[in-house]
């Protein structure tokens, strides 16, 4: 099968959360025979920051760590849609450009081929609205959601039974416990401070509770404005800057816990999308302490795979626990592991996507 991935970015994860599942997903796919190819944008802002800040040489870790990886870049609308000639399966994510988007359902409006999917990895559904709605979906056959609940905005406007839930997962074959434990110390943080959409429960769930236990904290992330880097010294904790996401597993084995915060939509509005930190931080086998989200499918096993806090009192009650209890933080990294490898990898979502074309090959309906 030949399957084309229309991406904001492969080869960037400045602030690009997508590109960290995209990587493992398309490796597998490749592995399991499937002739696979990314396009993005050659104007794409995540690539564009990361050259700015770090250069050539911020490519090299996901060169080193996806070498069977080659993404083309497109300048033209024109070179972007030759791409899909002779596909099977187009995927189109949804930070690509309006114009693109539309171009792509024309296509298969007027005949083509390919199943053509749109994959939505964010919030905007719910939180901008209107910027989904001005996408021409019409030519569509139907909508990846990474959460039942984001699926069920797409089901309720109109896309039915057409809108499927596809979770993020974890690359098992980068994101993975180190071969020998070192020592491990203090908590690490990896993420991004971004638009104020959770600048109160990084503070509530991450730099009070590590002061109040005495755990260093190392942070990683971008787009942190002076008053966040003035918050952070003075909670005595570390901003490192922007790290590369295949540099990751090597960070969270120093660390002896990390904390998942999710951004606010995820709390409230789009319950039961727990982002790919989760899978990611389970599969290098490091103990989780987490924010208040709802796992209203089922994905974890709370309280086994990792813990909920409900405050930053609790929450530090628990990283207490697990700097002192090595049993605790050994149970905990072989249950998120053992969840992970029996239902989160790169490797289950390609088989889930690939049933999800399956499903589809009926003849099509129009999209509503």
């Amino acid at each position: 099968m030949k399957i084309v991935y229309f991406t904001h970015s492969l080869l960037s994860c400045w602030n690009h959360g997508n590109a960290h599942f995209l990587r493992g997903l398309l490796r597998e796919l490749a592995l399991a025979g499937h002739d696979v190819r990314s396009m993005e944008p050659a104007s794409s802002w995540s690539l564009a920051n990361l050259l700015a800040d770090h250069g050539e040489a911020g490519l090299r870790p996901f060169r080193a760590a996806y070498p069977g990886l080659k993404p083309a870049r497109w300048s033209h609308l024109d070179e972007a849609t030759a791409a899909v000639d002779g596909a099977d399966l187009v995927l189109v994510h949804e930070w690509s450009p309006p114009e693109l988007v539309a171009a792509l359902g024309r296509l298969r409006a007027n005949g083509a081929g390919f199943t053509l999917l749109f994959h939505d990895t964010h919030h905007r559904a719910v939180s901008d609205p209107d910027a989904i709605r001005a996408l021409d979906l019409s030519g569509y056959d139907g909508v990846l959601a990474f959460g039942a609940a984001l699926a069920e905005v797409y089901a309720r406007a109109g896309w039915g039974a057409r809108a499927f839930v596809w979770h993020e997962a974890a690359d098992i074959r980068h994101f993975r416990p180190p071969e020998t434990e070192g020592r491990r110390e203090g908590l690490v943080w990896i993420g991004n401070w971004g638009d104020d959409e959770r600048s109160a429960e990084i503070e509530e769930f991450l730099l009070k509770p590590a002061a109040a236990t005495g755990l260093p904290l190392d942070i990683y992330g971008v787009r942190y404005p002076e008053t966040a880097l003035t918050t952070l010294r003075r909670y005595g904790a570390r901003w490192r800057g922007w790290l590369p996401n295949a540099s990751a597993p090597e960070i969270f084995a120093r660390a002896l816990a990390t904390v998942h915060v999710p951004r606010r939509a995820y709390a409230t509005v789009l319950p039961g999308i727990p982002t790919i930190r989760v899978f990611e931080a389970l599969a290098c086998g490091i103990p989780l302490v987490s924010a208040p989200w709802r796992d209203s499918e089922g994905l974890f096993r709370p309280g086994a795979d990792f813990l909920f806090a409900r405050d930053a009192s609790e929450c530090a009650g628990h990283l207490a626990r697990l700097r002192d209890d090595s049993d605790l933080r050994a149970d905990l990294v072989a249950n998120g592991l053992e969840t992970i490898r029996a239902r989160h990898s790169c490797a289950h979502r390609a088989a889930e996507l690939l049933a999800i074309v399956s499903r589809l090959s009926a003849p099509r309906e129009s999209a509503a």
